[in-house]
């Protein structure tokens, strides 16, 4: 199964024995990115804002002064038991004066995030590949052709002697068509070559 990373933000909120939770979830694209909304959507009022992250092989979490793994790991385990990547969700809760226990936490904090994520629209993570490509002059209405035709971006252009030279970015699923429709348009003289490699 492909990852996937959520569409939009998304949220969701519950109420446990008069405590107010809200689990609230974002697509981020990197560990940075995460903290910085998980920061900035923090409520200071609440009691506790509880908080996981997965980046591919990147992940934390928080349990915010809830009791050790209450509250952040359920929410990483969450988002892993959706197969989503490149996900930040916090759950705030406004505490109601009865005390839930660990597993109450637990079931709490994992059962807002699930649903949060459950009921969030979600998109295919693309894995990426950066390539360069080299041509002659000639060739270059029919390159440009292909390349909008594969979905290829242009990073960068350059005019050489011996032809033209261009940095692109391609789904990874794309290159090998487009390097045999670039053979095939050239007879054999234009060149694609993969840069590194695929980027999810």
């Amino acid at each position: 199964m492909s990852a996937a990373t959520l569409a939009a933000p998304a949220r969701h909120q519950t109420e446990v024995k008069k405590s107010r939770f809200l689990a609230q979830a974002a697509p981020v694209a990197s560990a940075a990115e995460a903290m910085e909304w998980i920061r900035a959507g923090s409520d200071p009022a609440a009691t506790h804002n509880c908080w996981a992250y997965r980046c591919g092989g990147d992940y934390r979490f928080s349990d915010d002064g809830e009791p050790g793994g209450s509250a952040g790991r359920p929410i990483l385990a969450a988002i892993d038991g959706q197969g989503l990547d490149r996900v930040a969700v916090r759950v705030t809760r406004w505490y109601g004066g009865i005390n839930l226990g660990v597993g109450g936490l637990v079931r709490a904090y994992g059962g807002a995030t699930a649903e949060c994520l459950r009921l969030a629209p979600r998109v295919p993570i693309v894995p990426w590949v950066e390539a360069e490509l080299r041509c002659d002059f000639a060739l270059a209405g029919t390159v440009h052709a292909l390349l909008a035709a594969h979905a290829a971006e242009k990073l960068a252009e350059a005019y050489e002697s011996e032809g033209l030279r261009l940095r692109l970015r391609l789904p990874a699923s794309s290159f090998a068509v487009l390097a045999e429709r670039l053979r095939d348009a050239s007879r054999g003289t234009a060149r694609l070559q993969p840069l590194d490699a695929p980027a999810e």
